[in-house]
């Protein structure tokens, strides 16, 4: 570096921006349902708590949405759909001005919802602020510069006619939303969905709808006409079946478990026929040839297996390398596992939280435990803090075979499984034995092997040399029972718009 504040080359040092400070002792606001730009108690007058995962103590009640707030949220959504609303007259680029407006509302509250992410999910603050709200913003942009772009096209029939196609909004679109990633997927789904002109009923997930609530306020602030957006906390079994099996409602969107994936698929088949995206489950290979740069290997395989406590459909959780390195690889991964720091969420220091809740920590035990009674190597890991609830210790495991539980099973935490391969052939066939098919990596310095993978495997996403690179113009979505349809991207819009025909005889008429 120069003196004078330049680099070596002249160029001017970047001055990185502060580090945000979370919000102490935030006060929830939003514990209501949002129906019509309003707050509204549940027809039924139930609530339910919501809890700090980190703490396991009561953050607040909210109040617990059911059928009838659903039929309420369905009726206002399709009022506000109806020809001639606000909604439907408003041009395709003011649609486009208002999704920018929501964007930079995120902006400005930037750290009161990151707190509030973080109070609710225990995920780090910093993870939430930085990757998380960034996400979202990014998200809400590119939408939004969609808006006024979408348009069909002229078709040269045979006949003596005009043909061309328009993309029109489907009509009122469910949403249903995760629990690890509540605010990012709800930007995920109510970005697509309303850059093309439709209306939308979402419901957060039970563990986490605090920031849900919060942008539905600023849903309202940013100058959405009312019904345009309604957001129904509550239960999967009570509010999520009300909407997938709704007669009125024409789309759902859901990202969770491909066991809840197949029963909305079914209230879909039972009920209206409506269109269904899914988003569902992984178990993603990772896989690594002794020709690839190892330190970089290392470091997103941990990143890949310990981002959110290992609670991502991504995840890292079939580890494959190559025999000739498999040694040098499991004693690194070891190392710097042993070394990530677990604690307080709101800690800078802190890389890895608590598991959303007890449900969700016993499963992930019975899982290290079984796989630890077929055989495989516990190198570090595989208990929950002394002190502490709903903390695991970074978990890694080698000697791991194809037929065991946690080789097949998406165990949601913070489990690293390492397994060896001789040859290419071998581990295509390998990664691809699985219902899933959501992402995989290669990490390899040859080209032509990098090609001939990313052609072989039966994933949805392909990624060579990093990992968890997702972004805002490149569709995501996976094979097999990793789901149906796809997010983000240009893509995502055919998955919220129907396309309509219109042919118009031009010929004159003879006489």
């Amino acid at each position: 570096m120069a003196e004078n504040g330049t680099t070596e080359n002249g160029q001017p040092l970047k001055k990185m921006p502060p580090l945000p400070h979370p919000i102490k002792n935030l006060e929830v606001k939003y514990t209501k349902i949002f129906i019509n730009n309003e707050w509204h108690e549940s027809m039924s007058g139930k609530k339910f708590a919501t809890y700090n995962p980190a703490t396991e103590e009561k953050i607040c009640d909210v109040e617990e949405g059911g059928k009838a707030d659903i039929d309420k949220a369905v009726r206002v959504a399709g009022a506000a759909f109806q020809r001639g609303s606000p909604w439907r007259q408003m041009d395709a680029s003011g649609r486009g001005k208002l999704i920018q407006k929501l964007a930079d509302l995120l902006e400005r509250d930037r750290v009161t919802i990151a707190t509030l992410e973080t109070m609710d999910t225990g995920k780090p603050f910093l993870q939430a602020f930085f990757i998380d709200m960034e996400g979202c913003i990014r998200t809400l942009r590119y939408y939004a510069g969609w808006a006024d772009k979408i348009q069909g096209k002229t078709i040269p029939v045979d006949d003596s006619v005009l043909c061309f196609t328009k993309h029109e909004p489907m009509g009122v679109c469910g949403s249903i939303i995760p629990w690890n990633f509540p605010l990012m997927m709800l930007v995920w789904k109510i970005a697509p969905a309303l850059c093309c002109g439709n209306t939308v009923v979402l419901k957060p997930a039970e563990q986490t709808p605090l920031t849900a609530l919060y942008i539905g306020a600023l849903i309202k602030e940013a100058g959405f006409p009312p019904g345009v957006v309604n957001i129904i906390p509550g239960y999967g079994p009570t509010a999520g079946a009300a909407i997938a099996r709704h007669m009125d409602i024409d789309k759902v969107a859901f990202t969770g478990s491909t066991e809840v994936g197949k029963l909305i698929k079914e209230a879909s088949s039972k009920s209206n026929l409506k269109r269904v995206t899914l988003e569902l489950g992984g178990k993603n290979p990772f896989i690594v040839f002794a020709d690839a740069d190892m330190d970089l290997a290392v470091e997103l395989a941990h990143q890949g297996a310990f981002f959110n406590q290992g609670q991502c459909c991504t995840a890292a959780s079939r580890i494959f390398v190559e025999e000739s390195i498999y040694d040098e690889f499991v004693k690194r991964s070891v190392d710097i596992a042993k070394k990530r720091v677990i604690g307080d969420p709101f800690d800078f220091k802190t890389e890895h939280g608590p598991q959303i809740d007890q449900k969700q920590f016993n499963k992930i035990m019975e899982l290290i435990e079984s796989g630890k009674k077929e055989g495989a190597k516990l190198e570090c890991g595989g208990s929950a803090l002394k002190d502490r609830g709903l903390f695991i210790h970074p978990t890694v495991m080698s000697e791991v075979t194809d037929n065991m539980r946690i080789a097949k099973e998406e165990i949601f935490g913070p489990v690293q499984l390492i397994m060896k391969f001789k040859n290419q052939e071998e581990v295509i066939r390998r990664a691809n034995n699985t219902e899933y098919g959501l992402t995989a990596a290669v990490f390899t310095k040859s080209l032509d092997r990098a090609l001939a993978l990313s052609s072989a495997l039966q994933s949805g996403t392909v990624w060579v040399n990093c990992y968890n690179a997702l972004h805002a113009q490149a569709p995501f979505g996976g094979f097999k029972m990793s789901g149906h349809g796809r997010e983000l991207g240009e893509y995502a819009l055919a998955e919220y718009t129907e396309v309509k025909t219109v042919t118009i005889n031009i010929s004159p008429k003879k006489h």
